[in-house]
């Protein structure tokens, strides 16, 4: 809100209303364009104020009961990235051996992990007792805690691509072995290792789409209408 603007009462409000054309341009075009970067990082290190900028935006994401469960991990040390590629290594040939024939080797032809190559790795971590025991929004379903902070991982990614910056989730690894690697407490989930860093180029769509893995599917056959399977208008 600018010094010209005045909340509409006593509650704090301000005005609301949609975006001059070129930020919802903007915005639209952070979400259409936005990947999942692999193998494209650059070894050039993130500045302390564009990472704080990404932080920030995590941070303002929404969280039910405002609990704000989010922690994240910075990880730059070279040897503490070894180590974790190490884990990841041992889970990604667990992964690879439940596929089977041509699919197990589309997949082990696809580079799933930026974390020895990207400067820098985000652990986003769920602290279920942030905001204690009993939390509004969260009283008949217990996962509202992670579900906010995968919304503080959206914001940052997003952030993230209109900053030039690439991001990588990670998510191939044993849980106790990352565990263990960081000292995180067993109360605390782990719900994303992020890789992070400057590219230049960024595929034009999904990259497992352009390598055949899987499609996008036809929005029109997930829209219902009223009851589930009743199909949208």
């Amino acid at each position: 809100m600018s010094e010209h603007e005045t909340p509409c009462n006593g509650a704090g409000l301000a005005p609301a209303g949609p975006f001059p054309e070129a930020e919802r341009t903007a915005i639209y075009h952070a979400i259409h364009t936005r990947r999942d970067v692999r193998d494209q990082f650059l070894p050039d290190p993130l500045p302390e104020d564009l990472l704080r900028r990404l932080l920030e935006a995590a941070h303002a994401a929404p969280s039910v009961g405002f609990m704000q469960p989010w922690s994240f991990i910075l990880i730059r040390e070279a040897a503490m990235r070894q180590r974790a590629w190490e884990a990841f290594s041992r889970a990604n040939e667990e992964a690879a051996s439940l596929f089977a024939d041509e699919k197990q080797a589309l997949y082990r032809s696809l580079k799933l992990e930026g974390i020895r190559k990207a400067p820098l790795s985000i652990v986003v971590t769920s602290d279920p007792d942030r905001a204690g025991p009993v939390v509004l929004g969260r009283t008949h379903n217990p996962r509202m805690d992670v579900y906010s902070t995968v919304c503080a991982v959206q914001n940052l990614w997003l952030a993230a691509r209109a900053e030039g910056v690439g991001v990588g989730w990670v998510s191939i690894f044993r849980d106790e072995d990352v565990r263990a690697l960081l000292g995180i407490p067993e109360r605390v989930e782990i719900v994303a290792w992020l890789c992070l860093g400057y590219v230049e180029e960024l595929y034009q769509a999904p990259e497992l789409a352009l390598k055949g893995w899987r499609q996008r599917l036809d929005l029109d056959e997930l829209v219902f209408c009223e009851r589930w399977g009743e199909p949208g208008r």
